[in-house]
């Protein structure tokens, strides 16, 4: 690794608007750019709109998801990376072989990276999941893709790791959803609104259980424990039927916040990532005390006729 400055960007997307959310991801992407960054990142679906997907029907979804990296999205992309010469990250619905997935593209100047496919997605019934974890290296640096639900299982952060990251880049949908952990629900929609004449009961909202509190609980920990820096990327404002913090917030190997949002609406932050706290963190001494012919009960298969199950709090 070596010293380089990402950007986790943060903005009220459209549902379905691809025209609209580009020109956002362009503007944020510029303004990143000028701020000194070498990488820009934004949200999960951030191309397409996230949340409204669950109320389609599979054709619906079909028409929304493209294909990767054929598609015009990926293309379009590719082409606003040219400009500004830095690599993108962005999500999008991909279509393949029949099978629709929540997708996260990487793109540089010089064209195509990599794609990740989510492997635990849940807002649709007609989403596959992906199967396969994937490690790249993006202007000199190791990088991985966790998207939302994948960051929370620890097993994810761990292995990628184990397979050479230094930088997670984690896209979320997350905060504001009913769910039985006590403060968490969600956020009224007219604090929003007035969020300009008032602005302090929205920030208590974003603060508190809600959004960041509950972010504090587990985020900065998956950062820690594995030696990473991670990339935080989520909405801000109205998510179709929710309203998101936002929160975009880059975080060092000692689970420190080395740069966030507190803005109420579309933001960007730069973080100075920097290879000497890779090696010091206590995360990568703790990989290197393994003891992995402990742990054969982590592979062992699931019990006949059990499934994997992504059961979130808002759907309990």
């Amino acid at each position: 690794m070596r010293d380089i400055r990402i950007a986790a960007a943060q903005f009220e997307c459209r549902d379905g608007d691809k025209d609209y959310n580009f020109g956002r991801i362009e503007a944020l992407a510029r303004c990143a750019v000028e701020q000194g960054a070498e990488i820009v990142s934004f949200h999960e679906g951030c191309i397409t709109g996230y949340t409204f997907i669950q109320d389609l029907s599979r054709e619906q979804l079909e028409e929304l998801a493209e294909p990767v990296p054929e598609g015009p999205s990926t293309e379009r992309l590719i082409e606003l990376s040219r400009q500004c010469g830095v690599p993108l990250l962005a999500g999008l619905l991909e279509r393949h072989d029949g099978k629709l997935y929540n997708t996260y593209i990487a793109v540089a100047p010089e064209g195509f990276v990599t794609r990740f496919r989510k492997l635990h997605a849940f807002v649709s019934k007609h989403l596959s999941w992906g199967d396969e974890f994937v490690v790249f290296d993006l202007c000199g640096v190791r990088c991985s893709i966790l998207i939302c639900y994948d960051n929370n299982l620890v097993e994810n952060p761990r292995i990628v790791a184990l397979k050479g990251a230094e930088v997670v880049f984690a896209p979320h949908v997350t905060c504001g959803l009913p769910s039985p952990m006590p403060g968490r629900g969600k956020i009224d929609k007219r604090l929003w609104d007035n969020r300009h004449r008032d602005p302090v009961p929205l920030r208590m909202e974003f603060d508190g259980p809600k959004g960041r509190g509950w972010l504090m609980r587990w985020l900065p920990t998956r950062a820690y424990e594995n030696g990473l820096y991670y990339v935080f990327t989520n909405p801000v404002g109205v998510d179709h039927d929710t309203i998101k913090p936002g929160c975009a917030m880059v975080i060092d190997p000692f689970g420190e916040i080395i740069a966030e949002s507190r803005a109420l609406g579309d933001d960007v932050v730069v973080g100075l990532c920097t290879p000497e706290k890779i090696d010091l963190s206590g995360g990568r001494r703790y990989i290197k005390a393994r003891r992995p012919e402990l742990y054969s009960k982590l592979s062992e298969p699931l019990p006949e006729g059990q499934k994997p199950e992504v059961n979130p709090g808002w759907r309990m």
